[in-house]
């Protein structure tokens, strides 16, 4: 057997019963052909990156579980078929990783520095006498005419 971790995102507009009826069902197949269940983690409601079936968040579950590949198929496949799953990703869970929830970065990010003043600016160029200017009339006329 392979230990396995599924990360499920559901639907936020369900009912939080019908959360726990979706990790029962799973906890039920993994139980059901022969595996061993070994812990559930809700992550919570989260903001989504873009909006997935219209909505802007999901309620997140991990759940890890030792089975059999043909038990990990079975779940994906009830999964894919119930409306209340928004996302799911099976991957073989890696012993010793962590399973925690990612920490919530909602703090406001610190204000900008001020910006620093002006540096002086350079003294201005001497001005050139019209006669140094070759063709004196020449500089009279624009380019746009």
């Amino acid at each position: 057997m392979t230990t396995y971790e599924i990360l499920l995102m559901l639907d936020p507009e369900l009912a939080e019963e019908r959360h726990n009826e979706l990790i029962a069902r799973v906890r039920q197949l993994v139980e059901r052909t022969g595996g061993t269940w070994r812990s559930h983690d809700a992550w919570g409601r989260r903001r989504l990156a873009y909006e997935i079936a219209k909505k802007p968040d999901g309620v997140y579950h991990l759940v890890v579980f030792e089975s059999t590949a043909e038990a990990l198929d079975e779940i994906t496949r009830v999964l894919k078929i119930d409306d209340g799953v928004l996302r799911h990703l099976a991957t073989r869970h890696i012993a010793g990783s962590r399973t925690s929830a990612p920490r919530d970065d909602t703090q406001p990010p610190p204000p900008p520095a001020p910006a620093p003043p002006p540096a002086a600016a350079p003294a201005a160029a001497a001005a050139v006498p019209a006669a140094e200017y070759p063709g004196d009339e020449a500089n009279t006329r624009s380019d746009e005419e």
